[in-house]
């Protein structure tokens, strides 16, 4: 009995060091993009709407606040840029979010 626990354990622990070292096709992350791209000029947390507006020109969208159903939840403004969305809540920005840049690209890297 001993013996054959050993040889299943020494079975997966071969399997588990063998896949180890198998190389893995990955899809293009987007978290991956945007630590490889060169910075580039974007709003910053703080900034108002007419902030941005002004030193960034008009966005491609604006879309219609969501939010605000409860005290508590904040009325959040999401504007599209070509390269990224930039989310505001009460006027100023609290995030600034890349886009995709194809249908393929997926991200964030999932949590292993």
């Amino acid at each position: 009995m001993i013996a054959s626990s050993q040889r299943l354990l020494f079975a997966l622990v071969v399997a588990g060091l063998a896949s180890a070292f198998v190389p893995a096709h990955a899809d293009t992350l987007l978290i991956k993009r945007a630590q490889m791209s060169q910075p580039m000029a974007r709003p910053m947390r703080g900034m108002g709407m007419a902030a941005v507006e002004q030193r960034f020109g008009a966005p491609t969208q604006k879309l219609e606040p969501s939010g605000g159903q409860k005290p508590q939840w904040p009325v959040i403004d999401r504007w599209y840029y070509p390269n990224y969305t930039v989310y505001f809540s009460r006027g100023r920005v609290v995030d600034i979010v890349l886009n995709h840049a194809t249908p393929e690209e997926i991200g964030p890297a999932p949590v292993n």
